[in-house]
This record gives C-alpha cells, structure tokens and sequence, in this order.
C-alpha cells in the first residue's frame, strides 16, 4: 500500500515522465492499473511486439503504433488525457526525434494532462528530459513477506507432490536472510527451488541458493557472498582487535543509537587481514559479503559508479550483514589519469558512509596506506583503524603448530626453539608456506617430516620484511603514533 500511495501522489502533483526501472514488469502494470482506476484515468500500454492498447480494457492492440515515431505522435495530438506506460522504450532513447517528441508531450503537460511512464530494467535519460523526469522505485520485500512467501511455495510443493514441506525454524530464518534484495518473483522461485530439492529448507540449501541469487543480479562478481567465515577463536593474536569487535557485537546486533560503523585494517601483508575479516562475520554470525574493487570498473562511462551504487545497495538490503573490502587501495587510489572515475566513486562511497541506516558493518583492508586520500582516513567513516603487525614469538609458535596439524605433521614441542630463531620477521602466510615448502622437501628425499627439513625451507626463505626491509620499517614507524594495535 506504501509504494501505491507513493505513486499516487506522484500522478496527483502532476508529474509529466516519471521512471520506473524494475525486472517486475508485470507487477509494475498491475500497480498502474489499479491507480489508474482510482484516479480513474485511462491508461495504455505500449510494446514494440503489440503496439498501444488499453491496459484498463480489452481493447485490440493498434498495430500501426508498434512504430516509435508514430507512437509519439498520436499521443501528443489526443486530446483526451491519458495515462501511457512505455515498456522498453529504452533502446529508442537515443533518437533525437523521438527525445524531443517526449520533452513536447511533457512541456505541455498543463494543457493535455498526459503523463508517461517508461518502464524497463534500466533507463538512461537524455539530459534534454532529466529535469522533467521523476522516479520511482518498487519496493523489494520484507523480511515478513519473503518467509510468507516460502511457506507459501511449501504450500505449493505440498499440493504438488502429496507430500509436506519440512520448514525448520532456524533454516527459514537464515533462508529469509538470503533472499533479501530479491523482488517478489525472484524470491518465489529460488524458495521453491530451495524446496523442491529435497523437500526441505537447510542449511545445506543456502550456499547453492546465493549463487543462484548473485546470478540472477547480474553483480558482474562485484558483490559476493563468502561462506568460509570463521570464528575468532581460529585467529591466533590480534588480541586488541578481538576485545574491541567482542564489546561492539550487542550494540550492532541490537541496532543500537550509535551502531557500530566498521573498521580499517592496514599492515604488513600476509598477517592476516583477510582472516580478521572472516573471523569478525563469523562471530557475529553474520552472512559475510565481499566487495571486489578491481571488478567495479567498467570501460563504458557511468557503469563503474552504477556498478558501486549497486552493491552498495544489496548490501543495504541485506542487512544486517558484514561488508568486506580487500585492498581498498586498489579502488580508491587513482589519479587523474582515468577521467576522475576514481574521484567520482570516492565521493559516492563517502555519501554511503556518511548517510547509511542499514546495518552494515565495513571491514575494509589496505596493505599500503599511504595511497588512500585522507577524508576516507578522518574520524567518523571507520570507527577504528587497526594495524595488524608481524608476530610475535608467541604468536609464530602457535601458527607454526597450527600449519603443521592442519597437515597432520608433527614435531616434539623442545625442537620448535632452534626453529624459533629462524622465523624472525616472517608473516603468518609466510609461515604457513614454509611449512608447505619443508613438507615438499620430505616428499622428495622419500622420507618422513622432520625437523631439518622446516629449518632448511626457512634459511632458505627470505621473508618480505628482509626483502622490503625499509618500506616494511617505515610503515610500521607510521603506525606507532597513528593505528590502534590489533
């Protein structure tokens, strides 16, 4: 009812071209239909296929008006005022002829009462029609209406089948949860998918129906859900950050005044970042969504920004939820070199920051910096910036212990202290792949793991602080006075 009154004042204030950009087509006409009949105007639909007919009669299509050109001009000579849903008329935007027939239409507004709707998936606006055009927006569903719509789809597979849907309560909720961002249609018909399976709603469905789900938005791999979250207590240090993520999770999850906004971890890479970011979804118990910078640019003009704005905004529907973006440098560190794109989608992310409601928590990662500019850096757009370090001794023993139980290699806790010595100023990455490395050496002499072998993999690694030694100080020199120790 909320989106029927919308559009009803929108007709009222007489709005000459207003935009609906939907794949919900059918949805769309009816909502027309009805308001048409409130206000009781007359309204039309036109096709390329059927040409204009009445959507509020049965009237035969006029086959003649399939034509654009002839389309227009029959409208701007009737007299009788109308309400014309064009559907796809987006191709036929770039025609000069046609552009000024609809601003002509529009002008005189006053005097013939028509008002036009263009409806497709997509629209582009002339510049000559922008000041003259309104949009507006179907909404999407609610959490209430997508779980009616599920057991509404059970209820269709029960009629179907003979047989009753198993709907278990937790499966639902986190199936509800994965389908926000999804109009009406779409919801339907992954919830039935999602059923019919197995005649079941389980956790083992939901992986399957995201992928569906990203497919039919079209995300390009912008936006993706990632589903090897782990927990906190998979994450060895990063002790400070923990504690802070742990006394911010009720004031997030309950949605309290001031809700957590998110955080920037910068540090040495292969310490972890990327890990953090899991580990914080997965102890908030959050679905975890990941943001790729490279793929966002586009060649065409306005698609790189379009394509910002529209992750942003699935985000926001499917909140609450973790938003991760991985080497945010690389996206928001351009020059001038690449016709201000860059800067055009710096200052829509900032306006996001700035202006969101949605519960969506940022963990952005950056390995340099230096590079992002500093109103992305200033108080208020992450709560926090964390500087994840190399470990420490402590920390290098666990994570060596940790790599070599994942692959059921073992070592006598008094061999580890030569081993110490070694692994001064190598990363947690690095570590892991010295452990590879010493297992592939085993496999090669054809004999068991053992000591000599990790020891060998490790005099012969040089780790990227030794190799980047200068770049690796001074970045860790800057966020002595500047970061928060992770």
């Amino acid at each position: 009812m909320h989106e029927f009154d919308d559009l009803r004042v929108l007709m009222q204030a007489h709005s000459p071209l207003i935009v609906i950009e939907s794949y919900e087509e059918p949805r769309a006409l009816l909502l027309i239909k009805r308001l048409a009949v409130n206000l009781m105007r007359p309204v039309f639909k036109w096709t390329i296929t059927d040409g204009l007919q009445r959507l509020d009669s049965e009237h035969s299509a006029q086959a003649f008006n399939a034509e654009p050109t002839n389309l227009l001009a029959q409208i701007k000579g009737t007299r009788n005022s109308g309400i014309y849903v064009l559907c796809d008329f987006h191709p036929f935007l770039a025609d000069a002829k046609h552009v000024r027939y609809i601003k002509e239409i529009a002008l005189a507004h006053e005097q013939l009462g028509h008002t036009l709707i263009l409806l497709s998936h997509a629209i582009t606006i002339p510049p000559e029609l922008s000041r003259l055009a309104y949009r507006f927006e179907l909404s999407l569903p609610s959490d209430q209406q997508i779980r009616q719509l599920i057991h509404d789809m059970a209820d269709s597979y029960t009629a179907r089948h003979g047989m009753l849907a198993e709907l278990g309560a937790e499966s639902v909720a986190l199936l509800v949860q994965n389908l926000r961002g999804l109009t009406f249609e779409e919801v339907k018909r992954l919830a039935y998918k999602a059923i019919a399976d197995d005649g079941a709603v389980t956790k083992d469905d939901i992986p399957r129906i995201n992928r569906a789900k990203f497919s039919l938005l079209q995300t390009d791999g912008v936006l993706s859900q990632v589903f090897d979250s782990v927990g906190f207590d998979s994450v060895i240090g990063l002790t400070n950050l923990k504690h802070w993520i742990t006394q911010r999770h009720s004031a997030f999850i309950d949605n309290a005044k001031d809700t957590p906004k998110g955080v920037l971890l910068t540090g040495v890479q292969g310490t972890g970042k990327s890990l953090a970011a899991k580990a914080i979804a997965g102890s908030w118990q959050l679905p975890l969504l990941r943001l790729d910078m490279a793929a966002l640019y586009n060649k065409y003009i306005g698609e790189t920004e379009k394509n910002l704005a529209q992750a942003l905004a699935l985000a926001d529907a499917m909140s609450p939820c973790v938003l991760w973006i991985d080497e945010i440098e690389k996206g928001l560190s351009g020059g001038d070199s690449d016709n201000g794109v860059t800067r055009r989608l710096l200052g829509s992310f900032l306006t996001w920051l700035s202006e969101r409601k949605s519960q969506v928590f940022l963990v952005a990662t950056a390995n340099n910096i230096h590079e992002l500019a500093p109103e992305l850096l200033r108080k208020g757009r992450f709560d926090e910036i964390f500087f994840v370090d190399l470990p420490n001794e402590t920390e290098t023993l666990q994570l060596l212990k940790l790599h070599l139980a994942k692959r059921q290699l073992n070592l006598a806790d008094e061999a580890f202290q030569p081993v110490l010595a070694l692994c001064s100023g190598f990363s947690g990455a690095e570590l892991e792949q010295a452990v590879v490395g010493a297992s592939f050496r085993a496999r090669a002499d054809g004999t068991a793991f053992s000591l000599r072998h990790l020891m060998d993999e490790l005099a012969a690694t040089q780790p990227l602080s030794v190799v980047m030694a200068e770049q690796i100080n001074a970045l860790r020199q800057w966020a002595l006075q500047r970061c928060v120790q992770a």
